[in-house]
């Protein structure tokens, strides 16, 4: 198993659930720091945590999306109009000028922290 780990200049970590809690390919929703963040968990154990907002729709949405993948990419598409997003960057991979924030997501003691 592994866990996508970024860093920042921050240490402020947000505890946001245990990792067993989270469904392979399914997301969940947590306000960390007053956002709404999509945190989601492959089948391969890797986690990606994006910011909720669908860009397209404008509705807190992708937390609900299918996770994929596209060209080797891992991905989420949005539940409303089905555009796709890059786990890891947040790129919109339909429309390359639009794109989500990624926020860091951290393994840590069996629980799953956020950076924002």
């Amino acid at each position: 198993m592994t866990a996508l780990t970024l860093t920042t200049s921050t240490d402020l970590w947000t505890d946001v659930c245990a990792y067993d809690d989270l469904v392979p390919e399914r997301g969940v929703c947590a306000l960390v720091g007053g956002e709404q963040i999509a945190i989601f968990r492959t089948l391969e154990g890797d986690l990606y945590a994006l910011s909720n907002l669908d860009p397209f729709s404008d509705a807190y949405v992708l937390s609900r999306g299918i996770l994929g993948c596209r060209g080797g990419v891992a991905t989420v598409a949005s539940p409303m109009y089905k555009n796709v997003f890059a786990l890891e960057t947040g790129l919109s991979l339909d429309d390359p000028e639009r794109s989500v924030r990624a926020y860091p997501v951290r393994l840590a003691d069996g629980r799953v922290e956020v950076s924002t």
